[in-house]
């Protein structure tokens, strides 16, 4: 990654945008993390298939990406806005984690 900026938002801005503005969310870890504990509504998009589904993405929209820390999605923050040109994805900070310690709801 090189040193641009990574666009993103802060969990609770996140989930403000998830249920004002009809955000997506997307869950960049792998179904055995999703198995576990996941954020309700977010659709698991593996970062391993990544080549599989960013194609698919809308080019309208509030698109959220996260993970368990907010790394792996940075880096697919980084390459959909820098490689593809997409300008509506933001790596939601601190992934999982964070949303967790703001006390916004996971299942499992």
């Amino acid at each position: 990654m090189t040193n641009d900026v990574v666009p993103e938002v802060e969990a609770t801005e996140a989930k403000r945008l998830i249920d004002e503005e009809g955000a997506i969310l997307i869950d960049c870890r792998e179904r055995k993390e999703w198995n576990k504990s996941r954020i309700p509504g977010a659709q698991l998009k593996p970062m391993s298939t990544v080549d599989d589904w960013f194609g698919d993405l809308p080019t309208n929209g509030t698109i959220l990406i996260h993970c368990e820390s907010g790394a792996r999605s940075a880096q697919i923050t980084h390459a959909l806005t820098s490689q593809v040109g997409l300008t509506n994805v933001f790596n939601v900070a601190g992934g999982i984690k964070a949303w967790r310690k703001a006390g916004l709801p996971t299942t499992g």
